[in-house]
């Protein structure tokens, strides 16, 4: 669990951050989600879009990525939402909380 102070260092990172993925008009899949995954090991912090045709909202599919991944919400606002988890992957410039 992020702490508030944590998580508004990572919503100030996520700013200048591009979507890495994009949710179509259906629903999360399995290839989403190990997408997202993937993303996550190789940079920890990741910025989802949800086209506006899609039906589920951005805040469901928030909790569902954190279910499925053990990851964090970091932020939820209209079609985009940012997750966060501790990469183990060696090499790469880790986020100090």
């Amino acid at each position: 669990m992020i702490t508030t102070k944590q998580r508004s260092k990572l919503k100030s990172l996520a700013n200048t951050l591009k979507p890495l993925v994009t949710v179509g008009k259906e629903e999360l899949t399995d290839n989403i989600v190990k997408e997202i995954e993937t993303a996550l090991y190789h940079r920890e912090l990741v910025k989802v879009a949800a086209l506006k045709s899609c039906e589920v909202s951005a805040k469901a599919m928030c909790r569902e990525v954190c279910e499925r991944l053990g990851c964090e919400p970091v932020l939820c606002i209209g079609n985009r939402f940012v997750v966060y988890k501790r990469s183990d992957k060696e090499g790469i410039e880790h986020i100090e909380l």
